[in-house]
């Protein structure tokens, strides 16, 4: 499996972090699955597998404990740029998010970071829209019981596995 080139882009505040160097579980047309540990060190989590949904806008992410137990999901709304020559992806964070917790609950992050971003014309009216449209359709499936997708299913902190 080839490995590509991933950054991640954020608006607030800016960065371009290069997480190429997370670990390349799977990859195709529509998914990217990659096992990463912090870019700096925490001491409320190791790590976890995220799932970039290239042709949905979102990123979900499996995050653990020092003691690889699951946490929590985090939801990030993405717009997806990909250059074929150089085979480099850009994850741009439309500010969006969701957390998602083993006992149901769920909460909404960074409406206000949006707002910011769409004032200060960091993102486009364009990709505000997307990232609601995004939103709207993910806590759809999260309060209709389908959530995590079926590609989520078996990727574990420690292999292939239903952690």
């Amino acid at each position: 499996m080839r490995k590509p080139a991933i950054f991640r882009r954020r608006y607030i505040p800016y960065e371009i972090v290069n997480i190429s160097d997370d670990e390349l579980l799977y990859r195709s047309e529509e998914l990217i699955i990659t096992k990463w540990s912090p870019i700096k060190s925490r001491s409320d989590i190791s790590g976890g597998i995220s799932f970039a949904f290239l042709d949905r806008g979102y990123k979900l992410g499996r995050f653990y404990d020092n003691d690889g137990r699951f946490l929590y999901w985090y939801c990030d709304i993405i717009e997806v740029e990909y250059d074929c020559k150089s085979d480099t992806y850009t994850l741009n964070d439309l500010l969006l998010d969701i957390k998602i917790f083993p006992d149901g609950r769920v909460i909404l992050l960074d409406a206000d970071e949006l707002a910011q971003a769409l004032e200060r014309d960091l993102i486009t009216r364009e990709q505000a829209c997307m990232s609601l449209e995004t939103l709207d359709g993910l806590l759809k499936q999260i309060y209709s019981g389908e959530f995590p997708p079926p590609e989520c299913q078996g990727w574990g902190w420690n292999g292939r596995e239903n952690d």
